[in-house]
């Protein structure tokens, strides 16, 4: 093997960029820009969004308004997330914790997605394996099952 040649382990476990292949950046195949406004939302953010949606569900609704002890009834702030998130996402775009985030949920058009797709998209969401699940352009199976990405604003 020459010296120019990557070991075959690097390939196999460094995936195709260790390899020389340049898939581009998130979200270029899709036309967005690479930085700013309308690119590809980053981990950081959607998770940071995640935690601060599921906490509010959690404790301020779940606990606070409704009263009910989260471990004694550990449906209930799935149910209260999922409501939320479906009414939120699916008539202004996006959660408290995307606002906080500077991120939105659009349709592959750009646009806002309608009802029936962002319904979908929560009950995959909730179910959390297909949102572990994402490609080259950060969107899981909820994202490419619903038509949706998620954009910073």
């Amino acid at each position: 093997m020459s010296s120019n040649e990557p070991r075959w382990t690097q390939t196999w476990l460094g995936g195709v960029r260790a390899a020389g292949v340049d898939l581009g950046y998130p979200g270029e195949r899709l036309g967005l820009p690479q930085e700013g406004s309308g690119s590809v939302a980053g981990w950081g953010r959607r998770i940071g969004a995640l935690v601060i949606d599921w906490m509010i569900c959690t404790w301020v609704v779940v606990q606070l308004l409704l009263r009910i002890n989260p471990a004694e009834s550990p449906w209930a702030p799935v149910a209260v997330f999922a409501v939320q998130y479906l009414l939120l996402i699916a008539f202004m775009g996006q959660t408290f914790g995307h606002r906080l985030m500077g991120i939105r949920v659009a349709a592959m058009d750009g646009g806002d997605p309608r009802l029936l797709p962002v319904l979908v998209r929560t009950v995959l969401l909730c179910l959390a394996v297909p949102a572990l699940i994402w490609d080259r352009d950060h969107r899981g199976v909820h994202d490419r099952v619903s038509n949706t990405m998620v954009v910073r604003m």
